[in-house]
């Protein structure tokens, strides 16, 4: 490529690319002379007070470009998206485009580029549930098919590729981005009060205030995935145990996403929870909140892929409510701290109650230091 500026254009789509993406923006601003950036938002989490704040809290830019394509069915979003991002790369003519993670957008934006004949990089390569139900996967699937660039987190990942015929010249390990973030974020995290997180974030209609928190003295769950909240037969005996063998001995914060919220209450359910001592629930908190209730935990239960990641680094047991993950590297077994639980309750209580009594370990796996995007900015510049 010649000595004139690389122009690259990034996307993201849903929240939990914009973790992903923060580091990159700020890394690559720092060679206005190699090159020129572009940020697209496509919208797909179409709450602007969310992605604003995330936005504000992680000093991302506001995106060059938003697509605002909004809710909707996979393929509608797929559609949409690909429709409105061919005109974006025909007017702007970017040399690369970088897609975060395994949302919608992400594949969306991948196939529109290769069919534009741009370059395609892909930030978080190589992940596998090996579970075709998930949208996720298939996402995962088809953006790694046609990356030129595949920035991997770990071994697991690389090897993956190396399986399905990705030649190693495409494979970059460069650690998880998302730690960047972490690293970058800790401090200001670790300053934030839980008694106010909880209080600021307070759904109303609680019918107990929060009792006072402590950090090791409460637990966390987030859930979102329909495998875990689209089934009353699932979700009832979940939240029956979070009522009667969780919270009477420990305080568990649960931040509700709003599909949660939704089935929670057309099940009956929700009532149940706002009278149940002991249980904390608050909207969906901002980034900085939910990192120092991480940091806090005594255990994280969650159906996440990025919180598992975060729970490694920070120390904090985590049950992962899903019967795979495509993040092995944070399992036990890997010397993480995670452990698949599904959602059989005999399973969850056994789990739960070995979790609350384990310490703290830290697991870092090689390159998850903070630098990860430095390692990507410095890939490009060598394609200078």
């Amino acid at each position: 490529m010649s000595h004139s500026k690389i122009k690259v254009m990034s996307v993201v789509g849903a929240r939990p690319n914009f973790m992903k993406i923060a580091p990159f923006v700020h890394e690559i601003a720092k060679f206005p002379d190699d090159f020129t950036h572009t940020l697209v938002h496509t919208g797909q989490h179409y709450d602007v007070a969310m992605s604003q704040s995330f936005f504000q809290e992680l000093n991302i830019p506001n995106p060059d470009v938003d697509l605002e394509i909004g809710s909707g069915t996979h393929a509608e979003q797929v559609g949409k998206t690909m429709i409105a991002f061919e005109k974006v790369i025909q007017e702007r003519k970017p040399d690369w485009i970088v897609v975060v993670g395994d949302v919608n957008a992400t594949c969306a934006c991948s196939i529109t580029a290769k069919k534009e004949h741009i370059s395609l990089a892909h930030i978080e390569s190589g992940l596998r549930s090996f579970d075709l139900d998930m949208p996720e996967e298939i996402n995962r699937m088809v953006t790694d098919r046609l990356s030129d660039i595949l920035f991997t987190t770990d071994t697991i990942a690389d090897a993956n590729l190396l399986k399905e015929g990705v030649p190693a010249d495409r494979i970059k390990r460069v650690g998880n981005i998302m730690i960047d973030s972490l690293e970058a974020q800790r401090a200001f995290a670790a300053a934030l009060d839980l008694t106010a997180i909880c209080t600021d974030y307070a759904l109303a209609g609680a019918s107990h205030p929060p009792p006072p928190l402590k950090d090791n003295r409460f637990c966390v769950i987030t859930l979102h995935r329909p495998s875990n909240v689209d089934n009353i037969d699932i979700l009832a005996p979940l939240v029956n145990f979070l009522t009667s063998e969780v919270a009477p001995v420990l305080p568990l914060i649960w931040p509700v996403h709003p599909r949660t919220r939704k089935k929670l209450e057309s099940f009956g359910l929700w009532t149940l929870l706002q009278k149940a001592p002991g249980i904390i629930l608050t909207q969906p908190l901002g980034y900085h909140e939910m990192l120092r209730l991480n940091m806090g935990a005594k255990v994280m239960m969650t159906d996440s892929g990025g919180l598992q990641e975060e729970c490694c680094i920070l120390g904090t047991p985590c049950l992962t409510l899903r019967q795979n993950t495509e993040r092995p590297i944070t399992l036990r077994e890997h010397g993480g701290v995670s452990v698949l639980v599904g959602n059989d309750i005999e399973r969850i209580h056994s789990e739960f109650r070995e979790a609350s009594t384990l310490p703290r370990i830290l697991h870092r796996p090689p390159l998850w230091d903070g630098h990860a995007a430095e390692r990507m900015v410095a890939c490009f510049r060598e394609l200078k």
